[in-house]
């Protein structure tokens, strides 16, 4: 459970990182959406959550860190 719970971290942690690339915020919402949203379907599958709904707040999550950061 810890190492699930630490790959979890870590690949947040490199999402917000990538989420920063892009020219302007709707580029970088969108491509952290997409990005989130497969973290968050593999990390729910990975944890035996519902994969539907992991990427659904994965997806959320992403859209709003790449909206709000700058580049």
């Amino acid at each position: 459970m810890t190492r699930k719970i630490a790959f979890g971290l870590a690949l947040g942690g490199l999402l917000t990182m990538l989420t920063a690339c892009g020219s302007d915020p709707g580029t970088r919402a969108v491509t952290g959406g997409l990005m989130g949203a497969g973290a968050g379907a593999g990390v729910a599958a990975l944890t035996g959550g519902k994969p539907a709904t992991g990427a659904l707040i994965g997806g959320g999550i992403g859209a709003v860190g790449g909206a709000v950061t700058s580049p």
